[in-house]
């Protein structure tokens, strides 16, 4: 998913004439004194960056004069935040707030259910995960009939809003919903949807998510990668979502991290994985062994060759790699052949820039018995550390963690001899 900032989802809110605190986003600290300015009253600072929990993180600040938003913007700009740069502040009105709600629609994948579900509490502000039950009223919206009104209406009700500002609250979830299906969004929430001293209802705060389906149709929101992540995209992270937004066959994820290795790191390792769950137990395995892992790629769902090549490859980007896993934990229904195509090509052009690189290969599930053969014919002649197994080790992430240790200590060993 693609999350938005704050600023980005506004804009969205007023697309749908759904009230929101008057203010504009800054770059600069003088930007921030002239909004400060042009507002003529307090304002609060927040940092937009894709995370929750900015004010407990010191991201969000207040200010009464224009020259003390400029100075809390110098402080907030540049700084780093929950592991992201802040380049930009949203300067608003500070609110004379009377009371607070929730409000979210989320997609509710269950099977008796498949639909958004729309919530709305009382309890609004942070840490609304802890809220209560019986705080809380949801119902399930069906797509085809829609959110009217009266639904806007009913749920309102059922948290007991007060009747004085109860149509303003149900017009401010009917454009909720809009948004979220205008856009297709997976989660959109107003936390807080506030009620202000002069009785005024506004959406306070916002976070949405866009579908990583949605982000190709709508070109004006500007996403580059329609993932919601805890750093910002990588410029390989950049690719390899041009790589899926133009094929959707399958999937091809590619995620740089910042996986460290607590005390002695022994090398490490590109990682290209199948089957989520089971991929990450094959991240787990190797950094027991204290190998780092500085990706997570995901090739499933029946990727093409050509897909399974581009994901091989841009592991292979990445600088300092001491071996590739191709960690395929997992008994596919997909048809591995396309794997052990693609794996091949990306080999068969890497591996000669590195003589004796350990490469673990592990592949099963359909077309098992060829998928090896190929993977085996296609390497036989490289130079290179490759051992290549099937469903028979599908199981055995510590030992195959263990073997690529080895590998590499080996590999390292004889590339510190060359000099």
């Amino acid at each position: 998913m693609a999350r938005l900032n704050e600023h980005e989802g506004k804009a969205l809110f007023k697309i749908a004439k759904m009230p929101i605190p008057q203010g504009d986003v800054a770059k600069t600290p003088e930007e921030a004194r002239k909004i400060a300015e042009k507002l003529g009253k307090p304002v609060v600072i927040k940092v937009q960056i894709w995370t929750g929990g900015r004010g407990k993180a010191g991201g969000v600040k207040f200010a009464d004069t224009p020259e003390e938003a400029e100075k809390q913007a110098a402080a907030l700009l540049g700084a780093t935040i929950k592991g992201y740069l802040v380049e930009k502040v949203l300067v608003e009105e500070k609110l004379a707030i009377d009371r607070e709600y929730y409000a979210g629609i989320v997609v509710n994948a269950q099977a008796d259910a498949r639909c958004p579900v729309f919530m709305v509490s009382t309890e609004g502000g942070m840490d609304i995960e802890s809220v209560p039950g019986d705080k809380i009223a949801m119902m399930n919206i069906d797509v085809i009939r829609g959110f009217k009104i009266y639904d806007a209406l009913n749920l309102a009700n059922k948290v007991k809003v007060p009747s004085g500002h109860i149509t303003q609250v149900a017009r401010l979830l009917v454009g909720l919903y809009e948004t979220f299906k205008n856009f297709g969004c997976r989660l959109i929430e107003i936390n807080p949807m506030v009620v202000t001293k002069d009785g005024k209802v506004l959406a306070s705060d916002c976070r949405i998510s866009i579908d990583d389906s949605s982000a190709i149709r709508h070109p004006e929101l500007g996403i580059e990668v329609a993932r919601e992540s805890g750093t910002p995209p990588t410029e390989l992270d950049k690719i390899a979502w041009w790589v899926e937004e133009k094929d959707l066959r399958g999937t091809c994820y590619f995620a740089e991290m910042n996986n460290q290795i607590k005390g002695e790191c022994f090398g490490t390792i590109g990682y290209h994985g199948m089957g989520g769950g089971g991929a990450m137990l094959g991240v787990d395995g190797l950094n027991k062994q204290s190998l780092r892992v500085p990706d997570f790629a995901d090739t499933s769902g029946n990727p093409p060759a050509s897909k399974v090549y581009r994901a091989a490859k841009l592991v292979f980007s990445q600088p300092g790699i001491d071996g590739y896993m191709l960690g395929g934990f997992m008994a596919a229904n997909q048809e591995q052949w396309h794997h052990a195509h693609g794996v091949v090509k990306a080999l068969r052009e890497e591996l000669p820039k590195y003589p004796g690189f350990p490469v673990m290969l592990l592949l099963a599930g359909n077309k098992e018995k060829e998928s090896l053969e190929i993977l085996r014919e296609g390497t036989k002649d490289l130079n290179a550390r490759i051992r290549i197994y099937g469903g028979e080790r599908v199981y055995d992430t510590v030992g195959l963690a263990a073997e690529m240790k080895e590998m590499v200590l080996e590999y390292k060993k004889e590339q510190k001899k060359k000099g």
